[in-house]
């Protein structure tokens, strides 16, 4: 079984943790070509492409549910999913039925394979209708069990990308690739390098493009040597290639993500493209890597005569940070002011990090409804299931000087279709018909339309302030994630099919139950911290899944963690949680347990103590407070760990007895 990205990026953290780092050399290199005209890559948008999810009874060597699932052996469920969200399957002529219950709109959840031709032709033709010019086909170590398919989707890129006047290129992924430095040569002599004669392979330069990704990178799964790194890159280069470097963020000044000693590896490349993907998540953190990052790698670049490729990507709609766009059109703003040569966007299909451009679900109508998943209409904006793809185009048309410069975005969520501009009647007799310590359930009348409902949006009121908490299709709706023996109250507006937007119903005000010695209060609540490295935010604590994780900045004690329930609420107990893998070592972290009713000043809740965390007993920790205290916002603060120097912790749980 192979892993995304981001489960191998979790498990070389994992394994840095109980091991050593490689030490890094510094050497010299080979100066890169002069930075280039436009061509495939340089002043054109790159997507990257999977291409890497199958289904039981596609056809695909592999033979399993690849990439939808955590057991590939076994359908997509909500116990068994390796995605964040749902994909928008009705462009599809063939689907395959999981073990979700149905859409919002009563349609069976099913999901595509990348293995079906017409898959990718669906993909590709998406491509042509946004003006996306390249796809980046990804590729990891081809010599295991994912090889034969892996060279097959390699072939069916190629067709579609002939079909509809797009490009591609091959990009090696070398996360934990032992035998990259030999076998990643012989893969491209005897496999991948046939494709270069495709009328669709990108040449730049007028060579053909390949990409490494994974040089540089401070983690046990990428300890390849400076100089093996420099035997590849210039194996490459004389092979006639124009070789692109995915590298750490921190390339330019070898630190954080970055291994020391590396800048002639990467100064080695013809264009840099540094990955971005954990380490912005608003329009603020967009304006700081333009600061810290952008700039100076555009001068640096500039300076050696590199291309410069930094990455866009439109957020991880789990964890809320699309902004309906705006966070995206902000990336674009400022990659164009810096001057950058070319775009690449993280990425076309990771529906596994939520960070997918393609067609996505935009209401919970068209979401499994015991799935757990957001819609792209999460934040309360009606988004259509296309609209990254065409904010995407846009974003290349102001990269190539085809609109101006703009910071405020010009693409739509919806696009109009004219007509209807009157909106539906409000929905009537809003009530609650049941409440748990956690959960709200509501139902009320229909609305009326000319042209027809399609969905209602269930808002919670506080004061003048309305904050949407789900979506539906049908006249009711169960709130969850609440917080216990707390006041809510809520309404509910419907949508038609143009996005018009009826009056609110009536209000309902209802008084959860008292908590449970069950009940987690904080799963799925929203979380703040002091760091965090890489891609293991704060919101992995909180999220349900013990295999993701937060983890603070390394050797910067003290550290802190933090949870808001939502509401001032009674706690006394506080369940602590490490990945259950054994590669988790036992360790003891210090830690000492603070509280606020109001966010800004924090009390004492449980002195500072030692937690000792033993695979052999689940990795768990128990901080039991002396007594039930009010509070609503608790926070952990770590000043220690005999297994890795910074916190860690895969579940943070709160309990009110």
């Amino acid at each position: 079984m192979g892993v995304t990205r981001r489960v191998f990026l979790q498990a070389a953290i994992a394994a840095t943790a109980v091991g050593t780092v490689v030490a890094a050399e510094t050497v010299l290199a080979e100066p890169a070509s002069a930075a280039s005209q436009a061509g495939d890559v340089v002043g054109k948008i790159s997507v990257g492409y999977q291409g890497w999810f199958a289904c039981i009874g596609d056809g695909a060597p592999i033979n399993g549910w690849w990439h939808w699932t955590q057991n590939w052996g076994q359908p997509p469920s909500p116990s068994n999913t390796g995605i964040k969200c749902w994909p928008d399957v009705r462009d599809y002529t063939k689907t395959y039925q999981t073990s979700y219950a149905n859409l919002g709109n009563g349609r069976p959840a099913t999901l595509f394979s990348s293995y079906d031709q017409q898959t990718v032709n669906t993909h590709f033709l998406w491509m042509q209708q946004n003006s996306i010019d390249t796809a980046a086909l990804q590729r990891f170590n081809p010599t295991g069990g994912e090889g034969p398919t892996r060279d097959a989707m390699a072939t069916k890129v190629r067709s579609a990308a002939e079909s509809y006047g797009r490009k591609f290129y091959i990009m090696y992924d070398v996360t934990g690739w032992s035998s990259m430095q030999s076998e990643i040569k012989t893969d491209w002599t005897n496999k991948m390098f046939a494709h270069t004669a495709s009328s669709a392979y990108a040449k730049q330069n007028g060579k053909p493009v390949v990409c490494i990704w994974g040089f540089g990178f401070n983690d046990s799964n990428h300890p390849f040597t400076a100089d093996a790194c420099l035997d590849v890159i210039n194996w490459f280069k004389s092979q006639g290639c124009y070789v692109i470097g995915g590298v750490p963020r921190e390339w330019r000044t070898g630190t954080g993500g970055s291994r020391a000693g590396y800048l002639g590896v990467y100064h080695a490349f013809n264009m840099i493209s540094p990955w971005m993907v954990g380490a912005i998540g608003n329009v603020s953190d967009a304006d700081n890597a333009y600061n810290t990052y952008t700039v100076g790698d555009q001068a640096d670049c500039n300076a050696n005569g590199i291309d410069y490729q930094p990455c866009v990507l439109p957020g991880d709609v789990s964890a809320r940070q699309r902004a309906h766009g705006d966070f995206m059109w902000r990336q674009f703003y400022n990659m164009v002011r810096a001057g950058v040569q070319g775009i690449y966007i993280s990425m076309f299909d990771e529906y596994n990090e939520g960070n997918q451009i393609a067609k996505t679900a935009e209401t919970q109508a068209w979401v499994p409804t015991n799935s757990g998943f957001l819609a792209l209409d999460e934040d309360g904006t009606a988004c259509s299931s296309d609209y990254y793809l065409r904010l995407t185009g846009d974003g290349g048309r102001m990269l190539k000087g085809q609109i101006a410069l703009t910071a405020t975005r010009p693409t739509q969520p919806i696009v109009s279709t004219g007509g209807d501009t009157t909106p539906p009647t409000a929905p009537s007799a809003l009530n609650a018909t049941g409440h748990t310590s956690n959960s709200v359930s509501l139902a009320w009348s229909a609305s009326t339309d000319s042209v027809g409902v399609t969905g209602y949006r269930v808002l919670q009121v506080s004061g003048s302030t309305s904050t949407q908490v789900g979506t539906t299709s049908a006249t009711s709706f169960t709130v969850a994630g609440l917080s216990a023996s707390t006041a809510y109250t809520f309404d509910v507006v419907a949508l038609d099919a143009t996005g018009n937007v009826s009056q609110p119903s009536n209000q309902v005000t209802v008084t959860t139950d008292p908590p449970s010695s069950t009940t987690n209060l904080a799963l799925h609540r929203p979380t703040s911290e002091s760091s965090h490295t890489q891609t293991y935010a704060s919101g992995n604590a909180t999220d349900g899944d013990a295999n993701t994780y937060w983890e603070s900045a390394n050797n910067a004690f003290p550290q802190w963690l933090q949870v808001d329930l939502g509401a001032t609420t009674g706690v006394k107990r506080i369940v602590l949680k490490l990945p259950p893998a054994t590669a988790w070592a036992t360790r003891t972290q210090t830690i000492s347990v603070q509280g606020s009713t109001d966010g800004g000043t924090f009390a004492q809740l449980l002195a500072s103590a030692g937690y000792t965390f033993d695979p052999a007993t689940g990795n768990t920790a128990t901080l039991t407070l002396p007594s039930t205290v009010a509070t609503r916002y608790v926070r952990l603060t770590f000043t220690a760990n005999t297994g890795w120097p910074a916190g860690q912790a895969s579940e943070f749980q709160v309990f009110g007895v």
